[in-house]
């Protein structure tokens, strides 16, 4: 089955602490249905000091369910839902709120 979200993708979270952010993906696990968005759900990690790099409490993007996820319209900004359509041969993903193709 095909993605909806792609890594490189602007999303919007629709649930949870960080309701309403926006952010780029950066990497997506489809096995487990989740993502890791830039600047998302955001958790304290604690990291042993070692002689290049000095040890402290670190900032660390953590998985984001996909369903908690939108699309976030090319054309009209706001979250979209995405669909897929054969143009020139080829699929490609579409945002269903305007229709604007995703994939160029």
């Amino acid at each position: 089955m095909a993605q909806k979200l792609r890594k490189g993708d602007r999303v919007i979270v629709l649930a949870g602490k960080d309701k309403g952010k926006e952010g780029e993906i950066l990497k997506v696990m489809p096995k487990e249905n989740k993502a890791i968005v830039q600047g998302v759900n955001i958790a304290i990690r604690h990291q042993r000091q070692t002689p290049d790099s000095p040890g402290g409490r670190v900032p660390k993007e953590m998985p984001i369910d996909l369903s908690n996820l939108a699309l976030v319209d090319p054309r009209e900004g706001g979250p979209t839902r995405v669909g897929f359509r054969i143009e020139g041969g080829r699929k490609v993903r579409y945002a269903k709120k305007s229709g604007a193709v995703i994939d160029a």
